[in-house]
């Protein structure tokens, strides 16, 4: 089997504005970056308006080993599979940050025969997006600086300053810093850090913005730092906003690129899903509904955080309602379930967890059925996607199929994408077809006008299984706060571990009745949430022993080998 980087280039592609033509994109809507990947302008969407839009599905999964179970890969794979069998379909997904692309857990493109191509393009810069986003955010931080420095018109207390700088690479020894030391020409000194690019409310806001205007708009409100006596300055106070938006006016044009058979993906937007919400563009999605007959796109992690995120975050702000949901799961992420077994990243699983064990499934099988409840909460079709291994057995496959049925899944059907494209994923979009022409009922699981305590315990205890919610001093003096400046009305995007359902990335299977305690709350005003910090959670990750950037090089041919 050849890597999937060889794969990658094996690919005979399509020149981009062959195949954007093939999908009704016209040649003066594009704009070109080489031969195999451009920008679509957003102009589109006026000539497309009265076009019906395709069918909406949406690729989550069970909580996943640290390796990852396949949701990117069997997000392309349904695509492939759809397209299979006669239906117009189009890929939507992150662009992956370059962090733990150099770090342990690779890049981002799906894998085997189910990848965007050029892989390498995908992982690396792409359109300059990440690099954007890195621009206007720390122009915002070093407006922040300035204005301390020269005279402080806004009256900033330096002791509450909101934002750090953003770095797109993991690098742990600048999570804490000291900057404006070496004399007063060089700032007020003053404690703080860095946080990796991704992980930006100028990304979230990338994902979120309904165009060129809503994105100013929303840059502008993003909430800087605190005055003395705790009034927000934004940066429309600190008059950066536009100079930010200058930055950002290319990268709000969705990207397209290829599947390895060739057929359309649109690559926008990549914010962190276990810090912000984890999913691709709006704008993406809606261009996207306007072309295809299908669209497929994934949210980060689990029914817990990016697809719970998804519907009450970024479907509340596009009006967009998916038709079905897919969850996938694989037999050693079900196996870790059970609790007897630990996946670490960076080493060989251990031999007994590749052993055939139907029991060891059935048991982990808890987590599966909570992710499955966690869907229909939202009142949408569940299709579970068993992400097949050489490795696993039948009976450890019917013991998936039988907890899933047991749910009230729509389905359960086996993938085999990842070896054989679309032909291993036929009956996986016979399965998404079907689920589509359901009736569903969606719906939010909170109410805007709840309080911000209200939406907190809803999720921890309807989505996390959570008996009561603990809000630490932190998190009540925010409570009040952030309810005093009009902010209560916001939808919530919790910040936890993706390890586990609960806060606790030790807690497998699915936990019920404990308490979920709440440290803290940050408010995003631009992007349009707020962000309760539910244990650790770290906003600049660091590379492990053996970084995935040792096996990365390039040929004297310019050819980049290692990748994966």
């Amino acid at each position: 089997m050849k890597s999937d980087i060889e794969i990658s280039q094996s690919t005979q592609m399509i020149p981009i504005r062959r195949l954007a033509e093939r999908y009704g994109i016209n040649r003066d809507e594009l704009e070109s970056y080489g031969d195999y990947k451009a920008k679509v302008k957003l102009e589109i969407l006026e000539r497309l308006k009265d076009r019906p839009n395709g069918k909406y599905i949406a690729i989550t999964a069970i909580t996943p080993t640290p390796l990852g179970e396949g949701k990117t890969v069997n997000t392309i794979g349904l695509s492939l599979g759809l397209s299979r069998i006669g239906k117009r379909a189009v890929t939507c997904i992150r662009q992956p940050s370059m962090g733990p692309v150099f770090g342990i857990k690779g890049g981002a493109a799906g894998g085997g025969h189910s990848q965007v191509v050029p892989m390498e393009d995908f992982n690396l810069h792409l359109t300059g997006d990440i690099h954007a986003v890195s621009a206007a955010h720390n122009l915002l931080a070093a407006a922040v600086d300035t204005s301390i420095l020269l005279k402080n018109p806004l009256d900033i207390d330096p002791l509450q300053v909101a934002v750090n700088r953003v770095v797109d690479i993991s690098d742990r020894a600048l999570r804490n810093i000291i900057v404006g030391l070496g004399g007063r020409q060089n700032g007020i000194p003053r404690e703080t850090g860095f946080d990796i690019a991704v992980a930006s409310e100028v990304m979230a806001i990338l994902s979120l913005a309904a165009g060129l205007e809503d994105m100013r708009a929303k840059l502008g409100r993003m909430i800087a730092a605190y005055t003395k006596d705790g009034r927000a300055v934004t940066a429309e106070d600190l008059k950066v906003a536009g100079a930010m938006t200058a930055l950002m006016k290319d990268a709000v044009k969705p990207n397209i690129m290829q599947t390895t058979e060739n057929t359309l993906a649109f690559v926008h937007a990549g914010p962190f899903a276990n810090i912000a919400h984890g999913n691709s563009s709006i704008v993406a999605d809606e261009v996207a509904l306007k072309l295809a007959d299908y669209v497929v796109t994934e949210s980060g992690f689990g029914a817990d955080l990016g697809m719970e995120k998804f519907l009450n975050i970024k479907c509340r702000y596009s009006g967009l309602a998916p038709d079905a949901a897919g969850i996938v799961a694989t037999v050693r992420a079900l196996k870790m379930h059970s609790s007897k077994y630990t996946v670490v990243a960076g080493r060989p699983l251990d031999e007994s967890l590749l052993a055939e064990n139907p029991e060891d499934v059935a048991a982990g099988c808890e987590n599966l059925k909570a992710h499955i409840r966690n869907v229909k909460k939202h009142g949408l079709s569940a299709v579970i996607i068993i992400n097949r291994f050489a490795t696993d057995k039948d009976s450890e496959i019917a013991e998936i199929k039988k907890a899933a049925e047991e749910a009230g899944a729509t389905a359960a059907v086996e993938s085999r994408c990842w070896a054989e494209g679309g032909k291993g994923a036929v009956e996986m979009a016979e399965a998404f077809v079907a689920a589509c022409e359901e009736k569903n009922d969606f719906k939010f699981l909170y109410p805007l006008e709840m309080s911000i305590q209200e939406k907190i315990e809803t999720i921890a205890k309807e989505i996390y299984g959570a008996k009561e919610v603990r809000f630490e001093p932190a998190a009540r003096k925010k409570l009040k706060l952030y309810t005093e400046l009009g902010f209560d009305k916001l939808p919530v995007c919790m910040a936890k571990t993706h390890l586990s359902i609960s806060h606790d990335p030790k807690v497998k299977g699915a936990p019920r009745d404990y308490v979920f305690p709440v440290r803290d709350i940050r408010v995003s005003a631009g992007a349009g949430f707020l962000c309760p910090l539910c244990g650790t959670m770290r906003t600049m990750p660091g590379m492990p022993s053996v970084p995935a950037y040792t096996k990365v090089d390039v040929d004297k041919n310019g050819v980049i080998s290692g990748l994966f």
